[in-house]
This record gives structure tokens, sequence and C-alpha cells, in this order.
């Protein structure tokens, strides 16, 4: 469990994606300028009545805008792992990361749970949490997952692609600030904090991995799970 782990979260693969200095500053520009808009499309979508048909496409515009951003930073990379191998098998043999990063948004989506159960027994969180909610019970279920898996891979792409490679030092670090300052729009402190972990996850395991395809299986798995999971906790 130990070398799994430190696998998907520690050991940087060797790679070389390194960029021009004006591929960085273009780079950089652009992110700047998407996270701003990113933003206000994430705090006007969440500001809408539970129930509304305007939710959905604007879940879908935030979507949009954060995909467009990624792409049009630059080059994004999917990101490879140490495979699984038995000591003294030989060289090291790298292969796309898939199950590792599923798993560890099932056990953070765990964690979230047992914290869910102190979260309820205090009122303004609880209010907090519920205010969420409420788009799940209002909204359909079928739709709500396709919303949550579009932009847990929109959310990835960009925070974790094309802001993780804007930033020349301390990425993991200030990818998680970023993706906490546009969730912060939200107005919503469960959802600021939520981003806080799950932001330090997904961001050593770009670093492990060198790209996107790990923080967006791993993101996906915990907002997936929230989905179907806190309605029952807090029902």
């Amino acid at each position: 469990m130990r070398s799994w782990v430190r696998r998907s979260l520690w050991d940087v693969v060797p790679r070389d994606h390194r960029q021009g200095d004006a591929a960085l500053r273009r780079r950089q520009l652009v992110t700047v300028c998407f996270v701003v808009l990113g933003a206000v499309v994430l705090g006007v979508s969440l500001r809408i009545e539970p129930g509304s048909v305007w939710f959905y496409p604007a879940a879908f515009a935030l979507a949009g805008v954060w995909v467009i951003g990624a792409f049009a930073s630059g080059p994004l990379h999917l990101g490879r792992i140490d495979a699984w191998r038995r000591r003294g098998q030989g060289e090291r043999r790298f292969v796309r990361p898939v199950l590792p990063p599923i798993l560890l948004g099932l056990g953070l989506a765990g964690i979230f749970v047992i914290g869910g159960l102190v979260v309820r027994e205090i009122p303004w969180l609880d209010r907090q949490v519920r205010s969420v909610l409420d788009f799940a019970d209002q909204g359909s279920l079928p739709i709500l997952v396709v919303v949550t898996a579009v932009n847990g891979v929109a959310e990835e792409l960009f925070f974790r692609g094309a802001v993780y490679a804007a930033l020349p030092r301390h990425p993991v670090a200030w990818t998680s600030v970023a993706y906490v300052i546009a969730t912060l729009a939200t107005g919503n402190v469960m959802l600021a904090f939520a981003a806080i972990l799950l932001g330090v996850v997904v961001g050593l395991e770009r670093r492990a991995s060198g790209g996107v395809l790990a923080p967006i299986l791993t993101h996906c798995a915990w907002s997936l799970s929230m989905l179907l999971a806190l309605p029952l906790l807090f029902g």
C-alpha cells in the first residue's frame, strides 16, 4: 500500500515538458484571463435557484470555459506513473495511471463521508452542504451525473493542465490556491474546504505523473461518489 501511494503521489517520473519563455508567458496570460472568467461563471451558476432550467446550461458553460482555456494555453499531457513490479524485476516501466487514481478518489470520498457525520452536527456547516445538495434534490440524477463528470474533467484540464504548466515554482501549492479562489466565488465555505483537500491530492498526482489523466480520474471518482453519498447522509 505504501509503495502504491508513493508511486501515485510522490515518485516523479522522468519527462521533458520544458517550454520557452515566450510560450510560458503566453500560457500565464491565458490562464489568468480564464481563471477570472471561470470564477465569474461559477459564481453565477451556483447562485441560480435550484430546479431552474438555467442551471444545466450554466454548468456546461463553465466546463466550456475551463476546457477552452486549457487547450488555448498550450500543450497538455496525459502523464505516466511507475508500473507495479516485484523487487528485482529489472528496469523501470511507465504506464498510464488508471486504477490508482480512481482508488484514491474513492478513498478521498470515504474520508469526506466520515467528515460529513461531524459536519451535519454543526448547524451552519450543515446549511452550507444542504445549499449545494438542493441542486441534486431538484435536478435529474442522470443529467447531474453527466454535469458532474464533465465539470470534473474540465476543471482538471484547466487547473492541473494549463495553470500547473504556467507556474514555474511551487505549482502544487499555487494550483490549489487558484482552485480554492475560483471555488470561493460560490460563497460556500464547504466547497472551498473540499477544494483545498482535493486540490492538494490531484496536484501531487500531477507532479508525480506529469499529466492530467490521474487528476481527472481522481476528481471524477471523488465528485461522483459525493453526488451519490451526500444526499443519503444529509437527507
